[in-house]
């Protein structure tokens, strides 16, 4: 397996409905409008403002760069032109792909250039002004002061619908570049290839290629229909115009002339298919069968106003509700859509397959993010949902030549990243019981993992009990990580009857402790001898000459405290409960100097705690495990104020599928699951006075914080129900059953809290 670091080196849904504290005579909230999608399009965010649908299949958005690592979306705010508007994209990842068929608005003489940043002049780029853009779930438009074009898109589930209003008397055309897309850097062109684009009408162009890119040798197909017929077509090749009605070959580019005869808006629907072009044409049909661009538009609203209502919040602090269904709107970009209107999907194995009617296949799980917090929120609040997605990563899986996927997109494995994290995604929907998970078929994958599998250094971890560092790159959080495989693996053999198999994991998953060294309290690279690595840096990356390569996104700091599962007889090796606690206390007061050869998503930084990425998302919660809760308490609300802001570049580091908005989600509501699969919900410091969430079974659960504030932030009291609740955490089955939660806040410490022994969340265990 491979990380982001190496590869940079090298609409279904409840109905939504009023909101809880509606004033009579007023017009009910639309949460929609609390949403600012350019929040995460600057500094290391790399989220996209376009539109697309809730887990929708194409994300219709601006590509003003397809080359920098900051532009891994295709968009930065800070970038002063555009190239144009493509329609798939990832939202917050460290890798860049997608950005297929781009569409270019324009008028006068044709170019085919796409030009750079620093030198657009000639070419198909042109300037643009934040001034004039509007972003907002489901909608985007723009319009371009060197033209004078408006353009507006909006999106459905499988299809974009663009609407370009050209200034009058102007020769107008289109140019679409098939060869456009993300690339590793601006010396070299996306790697395209098996590329045609054809005239199957006189309004529509279909297309098929190839692209070696992140997802090797994804497959995609489109169909393209314009509201008016184009006057003149004409195909290039490396931009050497090609007589037909179709072109083969790579760098293909096509231009749809207009003359001066537009009068009315011009639109242009497209539907993309990883099947075949029939399926895109199919989808086009399915999904956008008119041009009713309103309609569409008004259908995108209701589709995130739904997902939107999910969870209700109030507060008197408008930044913050901002900031929070902005979150809740990041959290619903991914996975995404990848089955066509027919059933049809191109698998894990390069083949087609047909789902049953009512089924749908995804793609982009970011699993080394998004196990941590993304899906537990799911189950809480979509839970329906989270059991399609954990089925949907069994049946990938199973489909697999790789085995358990670990980081799929667009039917490809990518192995990015460390670990086989799906495996927690599965566990965590077992012991939740969530419907239709295929217990057996998920222990008969994951078994032949847990002891078959020896790739990744698994046969050292088996049979040494950790990754020596002189044979395995990242051997330090590959050795930890598995250890948390191997946890929820035991859970999957237990619910499936392999008692003995689950006694073998629970036990293998102390392995941790193997690259602990007591004398340094530090978890460190050892070598196949034994022997600890020298020279050794907790801030370091690795030893020499590995300086990269012993962590992962991380350094000795962060790793140090990557035990989620077994945190009790963890802390014992730090002398116990003092010596632990001091350690997470010196994390947070360390020096925050990085080494010069730190990977530039190690960002968001508090002494050592890095919240810009995700081995840190759990560590404010671990003093709960120790008694003082209210450190957590402390730590929690000021990451929330800190780490998130209203503005382009308000986030810490990467979105990463929804992890970075997951964590902000479930924190402001007033707890983290620092171990997803064991049920258990750590309290922290609940940021709005009034949380509500329907509840799938039709109850209701109510989180209530009145005397929250940005001085009232330490938990004096709980109750659950009415009833004294002394413990800092609660289970998910008890928040599933419905009721209140109630927070009293003040502004200092309660330190008997969560203190007892008894009060604190248990770990090693599944509640």
């Amino acid at each position: 397996m491979i990380s982001r670091r190496q590869l940079l080196a090298t609409a279904t849904g409840v109905a939504a409905s009023l909101p809880f504290r509606a004033i009579a005579g007023a017009k009910p909230l639309r949460y929609t409008t609390f949403v600012d999608p350019m929040i995460g399009t600057g500094g290391h965010g790399h989220v996209y403002p376009g539109a697309s649908l809730p887990f929708g299949m194409v994300q219709l958005s601006p590509d003003t760069d397809n080359a920098r690592w900051d532009a891994s979306s295709g968009y930065y705010i800070e970038d002063k032109s555009l190239l144009g508007f493509s329609h798939t994209h990832l939202s917050g990842t460290g890798v860049g792909d997608m950005m297929d068929l781009l569409v270019v608005p324009r008028i006068g003489e044709v170019t085919l250039k796409p030009g750079t940043l620093e030198a657009p002049e000639a070419s198909y780029r042109t300037r643009m002004s934040h001034d004039q853009e509007t972003a907002a779930p489901g909608y985007y438009s723009l319009t371009l002061p060197d033209s004078g074009i408006h353009a507006e898109l909006t999106a459905s589930a499988r299809a974009g619908l663009h609407r370009y209003t050209f200034p009058a008397g102007q020769p107008a055309y289109l140019l679409l570049d098939w060869q456009h897309g993300a690339r590793e850097d601006v010396y070299k062109r996306p790697v395209v290839y098996l590329a045609h684009m054809e005239r199957v009408a006189s309004d529509t162009i279909v297309g098929t290629r190839c692209v070696d890119q992140w997802a090797g040798g994804r497959i995609l197909h489109f169909a393209l229909k314009v509201s008016q017929p184009f006057e003149t077509l004409e195909f290039f090749s490396k931009d050497k115009p090609v007589d037909g009605e179709r072109v083969d070959g790579d760098s293909l580019k096509a231009v749809l002339k207009y003359g001066e005869g537009l009068k009315a808006p011009l639109m242009v629907k497209v539907a993309v298919s990883a099947v075949d072009i029939a399926g895109a044409l199919n989808n086009l049909t399915n999904d956008i069968p008119d041009w009713d661009f309103e309609g569409l538009r008004q259908a995108a609203d209701r589709a995130w106003e739904t997902e939107l209502s999910r969870i209700r919040v109030e507060t008197p602090h408008d930044q913050d509700r901002k900031i929070f269904y902005t979150a809740l709107y990041h959290a619903h970009m991914a996975p995404t859509l990848f089955s066509d209107a027919d059933g049809r999907y191109q698998g894990m194995d390069s083949a087609v397959h047909k789902l049953q009617k009512g089924r749908d296949n995804y793609s982009t799980y970011s699993l080394w993010d998004t196990y941590r917090a993304w899906h537990p929120l799911m189950t809480l609040i979509a839970p329906e949902r989270a059991a399609i997605f954990a089925q949907n990563l069994i049946d990938q899986g199973a489909e697999s030549p790789y085995g358990p996927v670990i980081w799929p997109l667009q039917g490809r494995e990518t192995h990015c990243m460390i670990g086989w994290h799906s495996d927690s995604v599965v566990a965590e929907a077992i012991v939740k019981g969530l419907p239709g998970i295929d217990v057996q078929k998920a222990w008969g994958l994951y078994k032949e993992l847990a002891f078959k599998t020896s790739t990744s250094g698994l046969d050292a971890y088996r049979t040494q009990g950790y990754i020596p560092a002189d044979q395995e790159d990242q051997s330090v959080s590959k050795t930890i990580e598995y250890c948390h495989d191997d946890w929820s693996m035991a859970q999957i053999a237990d619910a499936a009857g392999d008692k003995a198999a689950a006694s073998t994991l629970r036990l293998r998953s102390k392995s941790y402790s193997n690259v602990f060294d007591t004398s340094k309290q530090f978890a460190r690279p050892r070598l196949k001898t034994g022997a600890w690595a020298e020279p050794f840096d907790p801030r370091g990356m690795g030893h020499d000459p590995k300086v990269w390569w012993d962590y992962t996104e991380s350094n000795s700091w962060q790793a140090t405290f990557g035990v989620q599962h077994d945190i009790y007889s963890y802390m014992a090796l730090f002398g116990g409960e003092a010596g632990y606690e001091a350690k997470i206390d010196a994390l947070f007061n360390a020096s925050s100097d990085l080494p010069s050869d730190a990977p530039p998503d190690m960002t968001g930084l508090i002494g050592q705690y890095i919240h810009g990425n995700e081995p840190s998302h759990h560590i404010a919660y671990l003093y709960a495990y120790t008694g003082s809760h209210y450190k957590t308490q402390a730590r929690v609300r000021m990451l929330l104020k800190s780490q998130y802001r209203a503005q382009p570049d308000g986030l810490a580091g990467n979105e990463d599928c929804g992890q970075m908005s997951a964590w902000y989600i479930l924190s402001a509501m007033g707890f983290y699951p620092v171990d997803p699969v064991s049920c258990v919900y750590v309290f922290g410091s609940p940021l709005f006075t009034s949380v509500e969430i329907p509840l799938v079974n039709g109850k209701t659960l109510r989180i209530l914080a009145p005397k929250t504030s940005e001085s009232n932030i330490y938990i004096q009291s709980v109750k659950w129900n009415g009833k004294p609740h002394t413990r800092s955490w609660i289970s998910h089955a008890e928040l599933m059953s419905g009721g209140v939660l109630m927070f009293e806040m003040g502004p200092k410490p309660n330190p008997k809290f969560g203190a007892d022994k008894a009060e604190r969340p248990p770990s090693f265990t599944v509640v």
